[in-house]
């Protein structure tokens, strides 16, 4: 594995992991989710390491630095730190995922293919349906969120908004606020307002019905949707869920639906089953590709 600096329009280094390299002609480039990276996401290693032992590079994508979310807090100088998923800009997610296709892109990788895990996989759908150029080759949606149900089975939403409209109030936009929103991530106050205003993530109302269908119709490639059988974001049933959301793309018939038994949201336990699906799904698309 080998750390990556992507640049970003805004000036902004984002900081990736690659596992292969750019002699090999396919790259997967995968947008993590909350809270996730390399060194605390055994799905995204084991899919890295899969990957690139099949001769297929892998990029984890990684927004705003997020590799700082593992320690928030400097213990030598006492201050916060304010990089990663504890600050990020939502309204920037189109940006951050043109930055790693671009990377690949200038890499000269033949085949270029966009996956994303949870909250990963509604930035690249916002990416895929808004972008004018034919860069990526092939899609990897696994495990995305309904955000507008997810505000409404989140544990302690109400009590992180209220925090973070406090602090924003008093002028402490960037102090990171007491309650660990979802009940897993440090955020600071102006990301959690950022976070729960994405409009632009609101992409797969599949159970809500709150949100836009357009970015998933205006995809222009076909791909694959992976999602555990026990994700608990899906109202109690995946496949229908996946269903629904691909039921959205203009040529859902197209596209490959697999459910993976007995994994959750995280793929917590199931990492090599994941990582294996992963393969698969490429593997199939590069035959279909040559018939």
């Amino acid at each position: 594995m080998e750390i990556i600096r992507v640049n970003t329009p805004r000036g902004l280094e984002l900081k990736g992991a690659m596992y292969g390299n750019d002699s090999m002609d396919t790259v997967v480039i995968m947008m993590s989710g909350i809270c996730s990276n390399v060194f605390q996401n055994d799905l995204l290693c084991a899919t890295g390491e899969l990957l690139s032992a099949n001769n297929i590079a892998f990029i984890a994508g990684h927004a705003m630095d997020a590799f700082s979310c593992i320690a928030y807090s400097n213990f030598a100088t006492g201050k916060q730190l304010y990089t990663g998923v504890v600050y990020d800009d939502f309204s920037l997610v189109y940006e951050d995922v043109e930055a790693y296709v671009k990377y690949a892109k200038e890499l000269g990788f033949k085949k270029i293919v966009l996956a994303g895990h949870s909250l990963g996989s509604n930035k690249i759908i916002h990416y895929l349906g808004n972008t004018d150029d034919d860069f990526v080759d092939y899609f990897i949606v696994s495990a995305p969120i309904d955000l507008s149900y997810w505000w409404t089975v989140m544990p302690n939403l109400d009590i992180c908004l209220k925090q973070a409209q406090e602090f924003v109030k008093e002028g402490r936009n960037k102090d990171i606020i007491p309650a660990l929103f979802g009940g897993f991530s440090p955020m600071c106050a102006e990301t959690v307002l950022s976070f729960y205003n994405a409009d632009n993530l609101k992409n797969c109302p599949a159970i809500s019905g709150e949100g836009e269908t357009g970015s998933l119709y205006s995809i222009k490639i076909n791909g694959a949707f992976v999602i555990g059988e026990k994700d608990s974001l899906t109202a109690g049933d995946a496949k229908v869920f996946m269903e629904k959301i691909n039921s959205f793309c203009k040529h859902p018939d197209k596209n490959k639906i697999v459910v993976i038994p007995d994994a959750s949201h995280i793929f917590y336990g199931k990492h090599e089953e994941y990582a294996a699906c992963i393969l698969d799904c490429l593997q199939t698309h590069m035959t279909l590709s040559f018939v």
